[in-house]
C-alpha cells in the first residue's frame, strides 16, 4: 500500500510510505534535512509498522512539539487505520 502524507510544524512537506502488510518497504520525505530523512528512511525498511512508531513517536525537533521522525509515525498510524477498514 502507498501512502501519501502531508506534515505539520516539520521542515518535511510531504511523507510518502510504501508498505506490504505490516512492514515498511519503503519511505521518502520531501523537504527537510535530506541526509538525516535519507538516513531514517533506511533504518526503518523492513521493519514492522509497529515497531517505527513505538520507536520514533514522540520525538521533538528543538522547541517544536513534534519532528520528521514524530511525523513519519503519525504516517505509519494513518496507514494502520486504512489497513484496519480495508479488513471490515
Amino acid at each position: 500500500m502507498k501512502h501519501t502524507y502531508y506534515t505539520q510544524g516539520t521542515c518535511s512537506q510531504v511523507i510518502e510510505v510504501q508498505t506490504t502488510g505490516n512492514i515498511v518497504d519503503d519511505v521518502s520525505f520531501y523537504g527537510g534535512c535530506h541526509g538525516n530523512l535519507q538516513g531514517i528512511a533506511k533504518l526503518v525498511k523492513g521493519m514492522p509498522i509497529d515497531d517505527v512508531i513505538t520507536k520514533l513517536e514522540g520525538i521533538k525537533c528543538g522547541y517544536k512539539s513534534t519532528s520528521c521522525p514524530d511525523q513519519l509515525a503519525q504516517a505509519l498510524k494513518e496507514v494502520k487505520a486504512q489497513m484496519s477498514t480495508l479488513d471490515e
